[in-house]
């Protein structure tokens, strides 16, 4: 089954030649079938490039769904406003409206404290209104340690050089979301800071779900199965790291040849798409087994789950 798009969207053409099924919004109105509502709150700065890597995940499932997009009160450098207000909606304008999934992207603001992100307090009202309008959320980089530190108190430490490149995992349980992952499997990782496995481990509610000895916790979930936090981008595609390295060398700031990327460690060589296999299974059993086959028919009664 098809993702359900705005048909002048960006992503709308780039799935669609690469023979990803999508489905236009006034031919999905033709059918008479209950779709799942996703939520995609882009706080990437190259917005349709996310939108994009996101939706191509989301599109790997036999599930028909309603995607939307939300934005927060800041300016986007990056994007034009014309297409920020063509697809984007504001809080306000969703705030009274129910959710089957959501996903909260990453954001290039790790280095700063929390507080001082200036949409912090929004996104603390928007992070606490998906308990009781979203059945199931994964927060994704920068999002997830938010998450964690506002839902939980869990504290994010900076690191002294950014974790940046392809790493190994493993996982840990039975959990549904990582259904038919092998033992070992691998994950991009960019970012300056990171959390603790011993917080993790001092919240009741919580519990690991994927760990890598190089890259530290990856997966977190909530034990009541209705939030995910990934520290990683598996939702990158394959030159999304190289195109950050080249990025921060024109910058001149401190960065390393992406650990696991290019073959042979050599920048020159064409890096290898090692992570789709595992991308594409870990966004169909979130859809399949974690919101789906969970979520109630009657949206609203997420007020009383909550």
């Amino acid at each position: 089954m098809p993702i359900r798009i705005p048909e002048n969207l960006p992503a709308y053409e780039t799935l669609e030649r690469e023979n990803i099924f999508v489905m236009s919004t006034d031919r999905a109105e033709h059918q008479d079938i209950r779709p799942l509502r996703v939520l995609i709150l882009n706080l990437m700065p190259k917005k349709i490039e996310t939108e994009t890597q996101l939706m191509r995940l989301l599109s790997n499932s036999a599930i028909q769904v309603d995607v939307e997009l939300l934005q927060v009160e800041h300016i986007s450098r990056n994007t034009s406003l014309t297409h920020m207000d063509m697809f984007y909606k504001t809080f306000s304008e969703v705030s009274g409206q129910y959710y089957d999934g959501m996903i909260i992207t990453g954001a290039p603001v790790e280095q700063m404290e929390f507080e001082q992100v200036d949409y912090w307090d929004e996104l603390c009202r928007i992070m606490d209104w998906t308990r009781k309008h979203v059945y199931s959320t994964i927060y994704i980089c920068w999002a997830a340690m938010a998450g964690l530190y506002h839902h939980f108190g869990v504290p994010k430490y900076r690191l002294d050089h950014k974790l940046f490149g392809v790493f190994p995992h493993y996982t840990e349980g039975n959990a549904p979301l990582l259904r038919g992952f092998d033992d070992v499997f691998p994950v991009p990782h960019s970012r300056h800071s990171e959390i603790h496995r011993e917080d993790i481990e001092k919240v009741q509610e919580l519990e690991v779900l994927s760990y890598s000895p190089l890259a530290g916790v990856y997966i977190v979930a909530n034990r009541n199965g209705r939030e995910f936090y990934l520290t990683g981008h598996n939702e990158y595609e394959r030159f999304t790291l190289k195109n950050e390295y080249l990025r921060d060398l024109e910058k001149g700031l401190p960065i390393d040849v992406p650990f696991g990327y290019f073959p042979g460690g050599n920048p020159n060589c064409e890096p290898k798409f090692t992570w789709r296999c595992h991308a594409n299974l870990m966004y169909s059993n979130w859809l399949n087994y974690c919101v789906y086959q969970q979520t109630p028919f009657h949206p609203e009664e997420l007020e009383q789950m909550g």
